[in-house]
């Protein structure tokens, strides 16, 4: 394509850490995905990945309260101020050292930000342009250790902060005359969480060791007493001792336990503890991790390390119900506006959830592979992609909504490779277990399971055209093993590799199949002629993996040297090859002791996929580029950066200078600090911490990477997860034969003298959408015919791929049916002879078509059971006349059905 493909989305991983944010209409869920951010909307059951990410992974993310500004702050506390309106980034800011929470102030005017033992009050973007968006207003002391948790008043006059040191700090937003900012105690573990009561100053704090604190203010809001301007004036001038340059620093010292008696009078606010409550009565899961509250509810939901959840009704503390939702730590919890859904975030295994409490029901549950994902597979209609993960699990995606709706769990091993037949309603997956197995994709179950005679290591799977034909490599008894699809059974052993197989593939056209193996062969298997080898190519070096063209005329091989090299099978004849080992780029990892160039001779291109026109070929392997080639003029086209993460290794090509010592690498050095990603040095006799756990930097791969049948996009399995880069994702301006005379007031001008087909000629000469879908809806239905049959052939294939795209959005179904079945009536020989270059878009109509298709049968089909129901209730009741009546209404009903179902398949296009 004239222009390149753009981030698109991120599927196969829902939440890796950080804090889970609902929107303001409670209807979406903001979650933290690595560097990126993902935006589930759970009313339309779809999922988007905001375009843009930061250098490490997030840890915090703070919401504005009309839901138009977020601000997304990393591992070291670079920030992201980004709108979620126009999903960009306005403004970055860096503070300087790790950041643990931040949250805005209920009227959007104020925001606070958490770091090492001090609370940073900041002035929230406002709507105007502004040279600095981050303006620091106030800088409070007090806490002697790291500060953890923040809450706000509602009336945004206060805020409370929670700190390790297990006290927490209630500090005014401005300067109160009646309000000292003192510590509240009574906790024996670090602070989780801490919560105002609705339009009060009343507060609860939560520890680790699960012990809630409810403590009564003697004072309203509105008691709180402004403070005079000399008053002020002189506490600022007390805290000069500042280090950093802050714009106004003010130092926040006052201990209630250390402040004379004379501040100690009525006038001040007080706190009193009413009330201390223990959540681990019932067992030992006493380590408390996140906690929400619902205000207006009076609803506290608390997660533990051991993966159970709390609802309790305060401030009685009445339990509503204790569930466990996995064996994993909690470590985000968010309550949308309503108080109806309760979502979770599991970083261990990837989990996210959405709970809807009243009715203890799901409303989204989704996890990733454990493990990182190996292979991929798209549906032959695009719609679908199946992944297969270290973890045994095999995982089907819509790739419209974004979401995994089945996980199949039969493999007691890593899926080494994962494939759909080509009627695209079954999933073979093949696994170190030593089976492949058959999933059904109507009935969400494992039909086949493929075995050898002895157990084998299978390393990767090919299924041939028709669907019939399962082969499965073996990559410790070198042999290829081959099955029918229908009875289940071994039909052949395929023996002559002296090497682990490594790749198959089956020629889409010809019963051949290709194999390639680390003894640096590709051998040609004739299915017809018994599975005889019908030619051995032989190669420089140790065979990775092997891709037909889709035409089947061509053959691709990528060896252990780097190469990519194009080969005439038929012919046995070499056409090609490119060095593709320099444009991928390898990184240095931070343990490594070779620089990235002298590692790079080791490492190789380990994934290819042709192109669905087959003009241009993919590659990736262990590095954060992917490359896509022109096969005919075997040059690189572009280079496609598929991760900035910085918290991944092997990031970048040299290592930082500044964590190198004369030791060797900062990296080598285990930090135990004992916190949640250090090592955690138990003393003797206490159980807690382990030696053995490390915190490890994972590698940046590509895995496996696919085109879409459509052509409009591909995929890759990286270290991030499945990424999807798409044609369709953004506003691009892409004239075709554009003349000096094409102009919109010109197309609309041509379209009031009725003048169809010039009109549409000139709209797809100046291609802009809203502009094509304009003109070709205001042809006349009883025009169609005349329209389609003056349509020049350039043209027709235009027209055929608008039609693909306006099916999935526009509401005229039944005229784009119309034009659908007339373009293929009256051009239907035309495109058969160019089905291979057209065969993209007729998949991408095709896919776009089947949607629609599956929408109304179920509706017809629901339609029909409700209105035969309602007539055997009304037989039952004896009402014989209606019966009569509706008897026919019904007839006509199933034979309208009928009908549409058949117009519809009439103008699928295989």
């Amino acid at each position: 394509p004239s222009f390149p493909p753009q981030f698109s989305g991120l599927l196969g991983t829902v939440y890796r850490r950080g804090n889970l944010s609902f929107t303001r209409d409670g209807n979406s869920l903001l979650s933290p995905v690595g560097n990126r951010v993902s935006l589930f909307d759970l009313k339309n059951n779809k999922c988007e990945t905001l375009p843009l990410a930061t250098r490490l992974n997030i840890v915090c993310v703070g919401l504005s309260p009309d839901g138009s500004l977020a601000i997304l702050i990393d591992e070291e506390g670079a920030a992201l101020l980004v709108s979620l309106i126009g999903k960009c980034v306005i403004h970055q800011f860096y503070f300087h050292k790790p950041v643990h929470s931040v949250k805005f102030s209920p009227d959007g005017k104020k925001f606070v930000v958490t770091k090492d033992n001090l609370a940073y009050l900041y002035h929230a973007p406002g709507k105007k342009r502004e040279f600095n968006a981050f303006v620091l207003d106030k800088t409070y002391y007090g806490p002697y250790d790291e500060t953890t948790c923040i809450d706000w008043t509602d009336d945004s006059k206060c805020f409370a902060v929670g700190s390790k040191d297990m006290s927490t700090w209630v500090f005014g937003a401005e300067r109160w005359a009646n309000l000292i900012y003192y510590s509240l105690g009574g906790h024996k573990d670090v602070i989780v969480a801490c919560f105002f009561e609705e339009n009060s100053l009343d507060l609860y704090t939560i520890s680790q060791d699960a012990a809630l604190c409810v403590w009564q203010c003697d004072t309203e809001l509105d008691g709180l007493k402004p403070m005079p301007p000399k008053d002020a004036a002189t506490e600022e001038n007390a805290g000069e001792n500042d280090e950093e340059l802050l714009e106004e620093p003010k130092g926040e010292e006052i201990h209630g336990k250390t402040n004379p008696s004379e501040q100690e009078t009525r006038n001040k606010v007080k706190y009193s503890r009413v009330a201390k409550y223990f959540f681990n009565k019932e067992g030992d899961f006493n380590n408390l991790t996140s906690a929400a509250y619902h205000k207006k509810t009076h609803l506290l939901v608390t997660g533990f390390a051991s993966g159970i959840f709390h609802l309790h009704e305060l401030p009685d503390f009445n339990l509503i119900h204790s569930l466990s939702i996995s064996d994993q730590r909690i470590a985000s919890i968010s309550i949308n506006c309503t108080g109806d859904w309760i979502a979770f975030g599991c970083s261990g295994f990837g989990q996210l959830l959405v709970w809807e409490w009243q009715s203890e029901s799901y409303v989204l549950k989704q996890q990733g592979h454990f493990n990182s994902m190996v292979s991929l597979a798209y549906s032959p209609d695009g719609q679908y992609i199946a992944t297969g993960g270290e973890d045994g699990k095999v995982k089907v995606w819509n790739t419209s909504s974004s979401f995994c709706f089945v996980t199949f769990t039969e493999h007691t091993s890593g899926v080494t490779a994962v494939t759909f037949t080509s009627t695209g309603y079954v999933v073979l997956s093949a696994s170190l277990d030593g089976t492949v197995r058959a999933f059904d994709l109507h009935r969400y179950r494992n039909f086949r399971t493929f075995t050898s005679p002895r157990p084998s290591q299978f390393s990767c799977l090919a299924v041939d055209s028709s669907g019939e034909i399962v082969s499965a490599g073996s990559q410790d008894s070198f042999e290829i093993f081959i099955w029918s699809m229908q009875s289940g059974r071994l039909l052949d052993v395929l023996a002559g590799h002296e090497g682990p197989i490594s790749s198959l593939a089956f020629n889409p056209m010809k019963c051949v199949l290709a194999s390639a193996s680390w003894d640096k062969t590709v051998k040609l298997w004739d299915m017809l002629d018994s599975w005889r080898t019908k030619e051995t190519l032989i190669m420089n070096s140790d065979v990775l993996v092997v891709a037909f063209r889709p035409d089947g005329k061509e053959l691709a091989v990528a060896a252990l040297n780097g190469q990519i090299t194009f080969w005439d099978h038929e012919n046995a004849v070499q056409t090609g090859s490119i060095e593709g080992r320099h444009d991928l780029q390898m990184g240095r990892k931070e343990l490594d002791k070779i620089t990235a160039k002298q590692a790079a001779k080791g490492k190789s291109i380990s994934t290819l996929c042709y192109s669905a026109d087959g003009q241009s070929i993919l590659a990736g392997g262990l590095s954060k580029f992917v490359c896509i080639y022109n096969v005919k003029e075997q040059i690189l086209m572009k280079k496609f950066e598929i991760s900035c993460n910085h918290s991944l290794d092997a990031m970048e090509e040299y290592l930082d200078r500044r964590k190198m010592t004369e030791f060797g690498s900062l990296a080598l050095i285990d930090e135990g600090g004992g916190g949640d990603d250090g090592v955690a040095i138990p003393l003797p006799g206490v159980k807690r911490g382990d030696m053995s756990y490390r915190h490890f930097k994972p590698e940046i791969r590509v895995t496996c990477v696919r085109f879409s049948p459509t052509g409009r996009s591909w995929a890759a399995t990286t270290t991030e997860g499945l990424l999807i880069y798409s044609l369709d994702s953004g506003l691009i301006f892409d004239p075709f034969e554009l003349d000096i005379d094409v102009t919109p007031s010109n197309i609309h001008k041509t379209l009031r003298q009725k003048e169809y087909t010039m009109a549409i000629i000139m709209a797809f000469k100046l291609n802009e959408k809203k502009l094509i879908q304009e003109v070709i809806e205001a042809v006349p239905s009883s025009e169609v015919d005349v329209v389609c049959s003056s349509l020049p052939d350039l043209y027709v294939e235009k027209l055929l791929e608008f039609l693909a795209s306006a099916f999935e959005t526009s509401c005229h179904l039944e005229f784009y049916l119309i034009l659908n079945d007339s373009m293929n009536l009256l051009h239907g020989q035309k495109l058969k002879t160019r089905s291979v270059k057209l065969l993209p878009v007729i998949q991408f109509l095709q896919k776009s078509i089947q949607r629609h298709f599956e929408d109304v049968s179920k509706l017809c089909e629901w339609n029909i059971y409700n209105i035969k129901y309602a007539l055997a209730v009304s037989q039952q009741r004896g009402v014989k006349r209606l019966a009569e009546e509706t008897s026919v209404d019904e007839e006509e009903l199933d034979s309208d059905s009928d009908y549409l179902m058949k117009e519809v398949h009439k103008d699928k296009l295989s």
